[in-house]
């Protein structure tokens, strides 16, 4: 009699989730898990490679084509070739360094982990950082 009292106070969670997609203290998957999906690892870290491109390695020739682009307005497309070709030369040369992607895979991969293991995207811990937690 005790067991079936112990069973029904015992709630059972079923989920058609494998235990590493849908495990973790809040059911967003296990924290420690390192396999990523194919959408992680062709959207996700691209993602990831091509702001961190713009904002960290490319800045002298991204401010050179929005000057660019700027001061020409309409002909922009003509007359910003040049600034458009050392850009794409930039962000090619970064895209295709392995070394980077595999440093983007890792910030990524700590991110989701992170995640997983608050249940707060990184936007939410950020402002909460910065407000002092007053939510």
């Amino acid at each position: 009699m005790a067991d079936e009292e112990q069973k029904t106070q015992e709630k059972v969670k079923y989920t058609v989730l494998s235990k590493k997609l849908g495990g973790g203290p809040h059911g967003l998957g296990d924290p420690d898990d390192l396999s990523m999906r194919k959408v992680e690892k062709d959207i996700l870290v691209a993602k990831i490679v091509r702001d961190r491109t713009r904002e960290e390695k490319c800045v002298p020739e991204v401010a050179a084509f929005n000057e660019c682009c700027k001061e020409s307005k309409y002909l922009m497309v003509f007359t910003c070739r040049k600034q458009n070709a050392e850009l794409k030369e930039c962000l090619t040369r970064w895209y295709k360094d392995e070394d980077f992607w595999e440093e983007c895979k890792q910030q990524y991969l700590k991110e989701r982990s992170d995640f997983r293991r608050t249940g707060e995207p990184k936007k939410i811990r950020d402002f909460k950082a910065r407000v002092g937690n007053m939510f």
